[in-house]
Formats: structure tokens, C-alpha cells, sequence
């Protein structure tokens, strides 16, 4: 059975990076986007510019609290996964993902708050081989979800 992925994003600034959340969704057939937060909703022209129209079509809601829409899924079977750099976060290139996972990504500068990172089964990190300690969360997505289809 192919594993099902849900993304939730939290309080991201960028509209480039909501867009491309959505082009990236589509193309690693993420079941659904929760925008929580004050994450930026579509439509807006930003949004669309980078998404290229997948907003259209790849499902989503807007949800303010996210530990309410976390609470849900975890009825519904769903594991919470957080990309993030924290103490106890495993390498996410050797993380044996679940059937059922939502990850979780946050704001550009701040990441996952720590009410979150407590709400969540597991937490993953990309290793950072150079100078800089982070990527761009959209980029970090990516990676993280290419990772979970596989």
C-alpha cells in the first residue's frame, strides 16, 4: 500500500514558499496542505506564480490552531512527524517513515515551535554539510517529502 502524506504548514511569511509548498505537494501526490497560523492562503498572485496553478487542485484548508488539526489526525491514525533541528531529531535520511505520516514544517526563522515538537511522534533533520545551519523551508519540504515517498 503506497503511504499517504499529509503536509502542515505553520506560520510561514513567505506567499513564494506557500506556492511552492503546493507545486511540490503535487508532484510527491501529498493528500493535503493544513495552512495553520498566519501561513498566507491562496488565492494571491504570489501564491499562484510559484505554484503554477496546483493550488487549484491540490486540496487544502486553513486551519488557525494546529494543535487542534494535530489532535484530529492522530484519531485518525495519522503519525506527526516535524522537520526540524532539535536535540532529539534523527537524520531524516535514515528515518523509516510510517504509512500514514503528516509532516509538519514551520516558520523560516523560528521553525516548529516547541508546543508543536511536543505534540509529535517523531522529529526529523536534513544534515547540513556546509557553512550555513538551515535551508530554505520550502527547499527543506522537498527533501523531507522525496524522502517520505520513497
Amino acid at each position: 500500500m503506497p503511504r499517504k502524506i499529509i503536509l502542515l504548514a505553520h506560520n510561514i511569511r513567505s506567499l513564494w514558499n506557500v506556492g511552492s509548498f503546493f507545486r511540490t505537494a503535487d508532484s510527491f501526490g501529498v493528500e493535503k496542505i493544513f495552512l495553520t497560523g498566519y501561513t498566507a492562503l491562496p488565492p494571491r498572485r504570489e501564491i499562484s506564480k510559484t505554484a503554477l496553478g496546483a493550488e487549484e487542485f491540490v486540496p487544502w484548508e486553513q486551519q488557525d490552531d494546529p494543535a487542534k488539526v494535530i489532535a484530529k489526525l492522530k484519531k485518525q491514525g495519522w503519525t506527526i512527524v516535524a522537520l526540524e533541528q532539535a536535540k532529539k531529531a534523527v537524520d531524516l535520511a535514515t528515518y523509516q517513515p510510517p504509512s500514514r505520516v503528516c509532516l509538519i514544517v514551520g516558520h523560516e526563522v523560528l521553525g516548529v515551535p516547541k508546543e508543536l515538537l511536543a505534540l509529535c511522534e517523531d522529529i526529523v533533520h536534513i544534515p547540513m554539510h556546509g557553512k550555513k545551519e538551515s535551508l530554505n523551508v520550502a527547499v527543506a519540504a522537498g527533501i523531507a517529502l522525496h524522502r517520505l515517498r520513497q
